[in-house]
């Protein structure tokens, strides 16, 4: 049985990253850049004003009031004509080109100036540069201002439409099937009869793979019956990766590892060292099995809700990072001090769910009360989950623990 590291060294030696996509900007949200980009001009292109005022000279200011006279006015989209000359000033608003001769800014507040004047009293000194945004401030011509593998989100997107770039070249979105499997299954809209359970892991899984940047795809429910789930399995194929829930303990009816097998999936993995999510299955439909020559990669995830979610937190996102382009792709855990005590106690590593927080002095972790794998419940007060080694243990209040953010 391998160790949750050995596992994930598994999937990363199984999965590559997508080949790279041109998509359009807007639609490259979460999505991975696959080439530097480099600004084609200089940032502001030209001086200009940071604020609303009059432009200039500052030998023209000083410790008294001046009057200054008004030889234009520039507004937002136009560009000064006249050039600030001793003793003048131009009337400008923010963002617009600083006028020839003028090497300052005097904000209107500090002026006296009534509308349809030819003057203007300015009330204070500035010094040369007061106010204005000299060319290329935020970047030059030639400048890398973006890396490959950087992830794209509204100040990236904003910075590369300001560069003019309507498309983009990153890693596609993968697509992930979600299947839950069971004969004790019904919709989440349904009344359960007699030892049914609503399928509430259809709808934790496919959030997940949404809050981990892939496009979910539901596929619904398969019955513990060999040929619908031949049917179901088929249809989830068609996407990159793979997630089915349940069938794949040791039960009778357990079948998703044979029905996979069949469908010409290669097993990498059965079986991992944790609590909860020891079942969980990883395999791979090879591109030369596929027929459109393009590999998936497929997780058997335990029926629990519980087991289901955190192996998906471990193992299913780190694919899809990898798949993505982001880097690590691995897990990244932080260490958190623990603020209540906590008896732990088993042969296998324990991921218990528990609530985290920073704090001005460092992070601090709350287990949650937490019943078992079956214990959703629990897992809507928690944001993260402590990783307790095997063994029994008390963990005092202070200990430094490890945590994973989900």
């Amino acid at each position: 049985m391998l160790s949750v590291e050995q596992a994930i060294a598994a999937i990363l030696a199984e999965v590559e990253p997508r080949s790279p996509v041109d998509v359009e900007l807007g639609d490259a949200i979460g999505l991975t850049l696959t080439a530097d980009v480099v600004s084609d001009a200089d940032s502001p292109p030209f001086d200009k004003s940071q604020m609303d005022g009059f432009a200039v000279r500052s030998a023209d200011t000083g410790d008294s009031a001046r009057s200054l006279q008004v030889v234009e006015e520039v507004t937002a989209g136009r560009v000064p004509q006249e050039t600030v000359q001793p003793g003048t000033a131009t009337r400008i608003m923010t963002g617009v080109r600083l006028p020839a001769g003028a090497d300052a800014v005097v904000p209107i507040e500090q002026c006296d100036f009534t509308e349809g004047s030819d003057t203007v009293i300015v009330r204070c000194g500035v010094t040369s540069g007061t106010f204005v945004i000299p060319r290329g401030q935020s970047m030059s011509q030639g400048e890398t201002v973006l890396r490959a593998g950087t992830r794209l989100f509204a100040p990236q997107l904003g910075l590369l439409a300001e560069l003019g770039h309507a498309q983009v070249t990153v890693r596609p979105r993968p697509m992930v099937g979600v299947l839950a499997t069971g004969d004790e299954l019904v919709p989440i809209g349904q009344i359960p009869g007699e030892g049914q359970i609503r399928n509430s892991n259809q709808t934790m899984l496919t959030a997940q793979a949404s809050q981990a940047g892939a496009a979910p795809q539901p596929l619904g429910i398969a019955r513990d019956e060999r040929e619908h789930l031949k049917s179901k399995i088929s249809e989830g194929l068609e996407c990159d990766v793979f997630c089915l829930s349940g069938g794949v303990s040791a039960g009778t009816r357990d079948l998703v590892p044979s029905e996979l097998q069949a469908a010409g999936v290669r097993e990498v993995f059965h079986k991992v060292e944790m609590k909860p999510g020891k079942p969980i299955w990883f395999g791979k439909l090879d591109a030369a099995r596929a027929a459109d020559g393009r590999p998936r990669w497929i997780f058997g995830l335990p029926g629990n809700p519980v087991s289901s979610m955190v192996c998906f937190e471990l193992f299913v996102r780190t694919a899809i990072r990898r798949l993505t382009g982001i880097a690590p792709a691995t897990p990244q855990p932080i260490r958190a001090k623990l603020v209540a005590e906590h008896q732990t106690r088993g042969d296998r590593p324990t991921f218990s769910p528990a609530r985290l927080k920073r704090t001005d002095t460092g992070a601090v972790v709350h287990p949650i009360d937490w019943q078992g794998s079956f214990d959703l419940r629990a897992t809507a007060d928690a944001n993260a989950m402590i990783r307790f080694p095997a063994g029994e243990r008390v963990y005092a209040i202070g200990e430094q623990v490890t945590v994973h953010q989900w």
